[in-house]
């Protein structure tokens, strides 16, 4: 059985966790290496200090990803890298390439890369060489912000033409429909009823 490599993009989102926590119970399979990649943004003041800061975030950061996935699987091989780069998804592209990757997961939010990516490229699979599962986080119990949160997102999904496989993972929520009456005949038609009288054989 081949390794498979998949990256699943660290962000202080909860659609990034809600990404992580589907790709371990649908995708992940024993001996898969997942690589949990985070990028901070580069700064303009090329300050050390705040770069150190921003990376040393970034690490706890994946660190409680990483948490999440020896607490589901204990057997997963997990590795963390944490870089420099741009907002836009570039850096990500760049490292999924180098990685080889054959599977990269993102938690779908309203400010994703993914978004300003497709903006940038009309067709989003020439930035990766693999396929790319955006997990949309299931819409919160209010109605009003949930009414907004699909607003917002349905127009950044008309604006752009993205191609990428997008995974709802909003609960399945049944009507609560009264069970249907059955008809039952008490007493069925007489002529339906065929008596055949068994005699007795006597030796």
């Amino acid at each position: 059985m081949d390794v498979r490599k998949i990256v699943v993009v660290v962000e202080e989102v909860e659609a990034a966790r809600t990404a992580l926590q589907w790709a371990l119970h649908n995708l992940v399979r024993y001996g898969d290496l997942i690589t949990l990649l985070h990028v901070f943004p580069s700064l303009r003041s090329r300050s050390k200090t705040k770069s150190r800061l921003l990376r040393l975030k970034g690490f706890q950061l994946a660190l409680s990803f990483q948490d999440t996935c020896c607490n589901n699987f204990p057997n997963t091989k997990v590795e963390i890298i944490v870089t420099e780069g741009d907002q836009e998804g570039r850096k990500i592209s760049a490292m999924v390439r180098e990685i080889g990757a054959s599977a990269l997961v993102v938690g779908l939010h309203d400010h994703s890369f993914l978004y300003k990516l497709a903006m940038a490229h009309s067709d989003i699979t020439k930035s990766f060489s693999c396929r790319v599962l955006a997990i949309r986080q299931p819409p919160s119990s209010s109605p009003s912000r949930t009414k907004t949160r699909r607003t917002s997102t349905l127009s950044l999904d008309s604006s752009t033409n993205m191609d990428f496989s997008q995974i709802e993972i909003a609960g399945l929520r049944l009507p609560d429909l009264p069970s249907p009456k059955i008809p039952y005949r008490i007493c069925p038609s007489p002529s339906a009823i065929i008596w055949r009288s068994r005699k007795s054989r006597r030796k």
